[in-house]
């Protein structure tokens, strides 16, 4: 949310905020059409390669198709590719499946995908899925260390579209990972009549999936969805279209849902969640995650600098206490960087520093020199339990470490992804991570070295054991290399980690088939089916 992410998609139609309303009444509006709606968090942004947000993907995974999908339980599947091979993970081909088309008409090729993976790498467009082409050859002539200075070219070396079926992809390094990685929003392709007026694609984004869109995207109102004549894969809705409703407050979604107003919700306020178990029954959604929260430091503001006083953060706070309190304990207080649901995971990695322990705490707090002035405290208002545990982390502080001036900064959930883009937090912050495909590759150098990494933190030694998983000849020595990147960065501990989500949502009598992965594919849209 991965993180967060971490995160599944659709497409959208004609609607003004009137029309949302009406659209969205209760459940004898809606009877006989064919279509369900789905409430969540306004996106940020639905040009591909310009978001890491799971608000954007549920919209983006229903208009895009990208090269390989995953399945429901995080294997592999080519879709828009007919083939993905490679003999030495550094030099990849990749064969198109002939016969897309985006849906203005428009010839899916290799050139569509050149063309998308070009504009979201060129550092000057400033996307926020950037750092995720940082495995192509070519990637630093596109993004100069300093920021400043102007890239040399904006096309990545390692890119080429041999033919128009035929795409050649030479990375600056051999990466096993990189199948899975082409499954992430942001590899998606885009017509060459994104690249008229990019500002107007934003609003209507034209894809090459299942679903389309209607009309424009109407800000913290509703994008609507609606199948795909020209649709040639797999995903076939079985329904005739979605509506995404956004909510600036996740206890009026869930108010909407009793009402039966929406029909899909992916995520109940834990403070909801016993009520809904009672009153949804058998419509009551469990899943298990991969998204995890985490708090980070901006190590870039000189005030978190040293190791003991951020572990004495991590051990002031008493995971599971907080998970009894504000998610019924069904959480999972964190004991690693990676969730039980990724490979690599390995139960007590983080040990001592994941424990609650006031009086170590304490006294790594006064070896590191205390903190002075005020602490700020962010999060975004996308879930009421985010505040709820933020006050509770706060009193801990307060009764634990002695820090008596603490404040809280609680951004609109459209805002709190660029906020911390712009590294304008100035104290710790919510940071999440959903899983964007299950390898621990995903959560360790996009979270602690890549795109997710919003602290300002730097490791070599990291980032050497990282490159060293990346190149390994099998998964086990992959994991190994990993494992000792994780032991590297709870060390150091720029970022705590604290719970992993229990996937717990909720659908209306009218909608059934109803699935929801741990990954960026989300809730699978076009398997749901209408009564």
């Amino acid at each position: 949310m991965t993180h967060l992410r971490n995160v599944a998609g659709l497409t959208a139609i004609m609607l003004t905020v009137v029309t949302a309303a009406a659209a969205c009444g209760g459940d004898g509006a809606r009877s006989g059409d064919g279509t369900f709606v789905v409430g969540h968090a306004e996106p940020d942004h639905l040009v591909p390669g310009n978001t890491t947000s799971s608000y954007a993907f549920d919209v983006l995974s229903g208009l895009f198709e990208n090269l390989v999908g995953l399945t429901k339980d995080g294997k592999t599947v080519n879709q828009a590719a007919a083939s993905v091979t490679s003999t030495d993970q550094k030099v990849w081909t990749i064969k198109i499946r002939p016969g897309q088309r985006f849906h203005n008409g428009e010839p899916v090729t290799a050139t569509s995908f050149v063309d998308a993976w070009n504009n979201a790498a060129y550092g000057p467009n400033a996307y926020e899925a950037n750092d995720y082409f940082s495995h192509f050859l070519g990637y630093a002539d596109l993004n100069p260390e300093d920021g400043k200075t102007k890239p040399k070219t904006d096309k990545l070396s390692g890119l080429q579209a041999v033919d128009e079926s035929t795409l050649k992809v030479t990375l600056s390094a051999p990466f096993s990972q990189f199948p899975l990685l082409l499954t992430y929003p942001a590899f998606a392709p885009m017509p060459k009549a994104a690249f008229t007026d990019l500002k107007a694609y934003e609003n209507h984004p034209i894809g090459n999936g299942p679903y389309q869109m209607s009309g424009d995207w109407q800000r913290n109102g509703a994008i609507k969805l609606v199948p795909f004549a020209g649709y040639t894969g797999t995903r076939k809705p079985r329904n005739k279209g979605v509506t995404w409703k956004s909510y600036s407050n996740a206890d009026t979604t869930y108010t909407d849902l009793r009402a039966g107003r929406i029909d899909i919700m992916q995520t109940i306020p834990a403070a909801k969640v016993p009520e809904a178990k009672r009153i949804l029954g058998d419509r009551f959604l469990t899943r298990q995650m991969g998204t995890t929260d985490y708090l980070g430091f901006p190590l870039f503001t000189g005030r978190f600098n040293s190791p003991d006083l951020r572990r004495a953060i991590s051990m002031a706070i008493d995971r599971q206490g907080i998970n009894k309190a504000v998610y019924n304990g069904d959480y999972i207080p964190a004991d690693s960087l990676l969730p039980a649901v990724i490979p690599g995971h390995r139960p007590n990695a983080c040990g001592e520093a994941c424990t609650y322990d006031p009086a170590k705490a304490k006294q790594l707090f006064d070896k590191a020199g205390g903190f002075k002035g005020t602490l700020e405290l962010y999060f975004s208002s996308a879930q009421p339990t985010y505040a709820q545990w933020m006050q509770i982390v706060a009193n801990s502080l307060k009764q634990n470490l002695g820090i008596t001036d603490i404040q809280f900064r609680q951004i609109p959930a459209a805002d709190y992804f660029s906020t911390l883009s712009k590294k304008a937090e100035k104290g710790p912050y919510r940071q999440n991570w959903e899983a964007d495909y299950p390898s621990a590759q995903n959560y360790l150098e996009n979270m602690w070295g890549g795109a997710g990494n919003k602290m300002g933190w730097k490791s070599k030694e990291f980032d050497d054991l990282i490159a060293k998983g990346n190149q390994a000849g099998s998964e086990q020595e992959a994991l190994r290399f990993y494992n000792q990147a994780e032991d590297v960065a709870l060390r150091e501990m720029p970022q705590i980690p604290l719970w992993t989500w229990a996937g717990q949502g909720g659908r209306s009598k009218r909608v059934d088939n109803v699935t929801i992965t741990a990954y960026s594919n989300g809730l699978l849209a076009h398997e749901v089916t209408v009564k």
